[in-house]
C-alpha cells in the first residue's frame, strides 16, 4: 500500500507550537524561542473562532430598539487537540515531559519578571501551509486527560486540549483617504515561501511582493531564510 496518498511520508509536514518568551515593552513580535513543540501526530481537530463586536445603547425615544455601533473585530480564539503516545516505549517517560511543557506555557517567565513585565510565554501554533491558523497567540487554558499508564504509574498516553487567544499585531498606520485603522501583521518564514506565494495568499495579487519586499528592506527576493520574520502591509497600503 502507498501509504504516500494519506499523507504519510516524506511529505508529510509536522504541526509545531512555537513558545516564545513575551517581547519586552509594546512589541507584539514574540521575543526569543524558548522551545519548538513538535506534535506526535498531526491535530484530528482543530477549532478557530472570530468574533465581532458590537454595541448597542438603549434609547427611550426608539420604540422598536437603537441602531447597533460596531465597535470592531474581536481577536481569534484557537482550541487544538494534542494526542500524546508513547505505548510503543512503556519506559518512556516522554509524555510527562511533553505534558509540562504545555503546563509552562500559562507560566510566568523568568525572563519577563526579571524585565518587570511579567507575562506567560507567548505561542505560534505552525502546520504547513494552513496560515489561517498562525499567529502570535497566549494559551489560556491546557487540560491533559491521561489515558494509559505504564507499570509504574508513568502515563505513556494523553489527550491534551489546549485553548489560544491571539495577541493583535499594532496598528501601524492609517488608511489617508477614509482614516480607517489599517493593521500589519508579522509572518515567519517556513520553508517553501516565496514572496510572490505570500502576496497571493494574502492581497489576491502576486504582483504586490514589491510592496512586502520594500517594507521588510529585502534586496534579493529570491532569497528567503527560514524562520525569518517578515512584516506583511495591510491590503490598503498596497491597494492604495
Amino acid at each position: 500500500m502507498d501509504l504516500s496518498s494519506f499523507g504519510v511520508g516524506d511529505s508529510l509536514v509536522r504541526a509545531t507550537l512555537a513558545i516564545h518568551q513575551p517581547p519586552i515593552g509594546s512589541s507584539t513580535t514574540p521575543g526569543a524561542l524558548m522551545k519548538t513543540f513538535e506534535f506526535d501526530f498531526n491535530p484530528a481537530q482543530l477549532s478557530l473562532t472570530r468574533r465581532a463586536s458590537w454595541k448597542t445603547t438603549p434609547t427611550a425615544a426608539v420604540r422598536d430598539g437603537a441602531v447597533p455601533e460596531f465597535m470592531g473585530p474581536e481577536p481569534r480564539e484557537m482550541s487544538v487537540e494534542i494526542f500524546l503516545d508513547r505505548s510503543d516505549d512503556p519506559d518512556s517517560n516522554d509524555v510527562r515531559k511533553k505534558v509540562e511543557a504545555l503546563f509552562s506555557c500559562c507560566e510566568t517567565t523568568t525572563a519577563s519578571i526579571a524585565a518587570n513585565q511579567p507575562s506567560t510565554p507567548w505561542v505560534v501554533f505552525e502546520w504547513g501551509a494552513f496560515s489561517t491558523a498562525r499567529f502570535p497567540a497566549y494559551v489560556t487554558s491546557v487540560q491533559a486527560t491521561y489515558t494509559l499508564f505504564n507499570t509504574t504509574g508513568m502515563p505513556i498516553r494523553a489527550t491534551c486540549q489546549v485553548s489560544m487567544n491571539e495577541i493583535p499585531g499594532s496598528t501601524l498606520g492609517q488608511n489617508p483617504t477614509s482614516g480607517a485603522l489599517t493593521t500589519r501583521r508579522v509572518h515567519r518564514v517556513v520553508a517553501g515561501d516565496s514572496l510572490q506565494f505570500l502576496a497571493w495568499r494574502e492581497y489576491g495579487d502576486a504582483t504586490a511582493w514589491r510592496t512586502i519586499a520594500e517594507a521588510n528592506s529585502i534586496d534579493n527576493p529570491s532569497v528567503l531564510a527560514p524562520g525569518t520574520e517578515l512584516m506583511l502591509p495591510a491590503a490598503e497600503e498596497v491597494r492604495g
